[in-house]
């Protein structure tokens, strides 16, 4: 299901809906950060998938701050 979430996130940022992105980040990372029932073999791969969401919607939100 996180995958499924991670594409509606990648579509929303794609949209310019970064209201809906935020949102699905938040539900995604709760996902993720709650205590697994069984253990989970791609946590790690999950975790830096979230990261690079959180970047990539950081950067669509300030596209000046690359420049110097």
């Amino acid at each position: 299901m996180s995958d499924k979430i991670l594409i509606a996130f990648h579509h929303a940022c794609d949209q310019g809906d970064y209201e809906v992105a935020e949102e699905l980040l938040r539900i995604l990372e709760m996902m993720l950060t709650r205590r697994p029932v069984a253990p989970d073999v791609n946590r790690r791969k999950n975790m830096e998938s979230l990261v690079a969401a959180h970047e990539r919607l950081w950067l669509l939100r300030h596209p000046d701050a690359n420049e110097s």
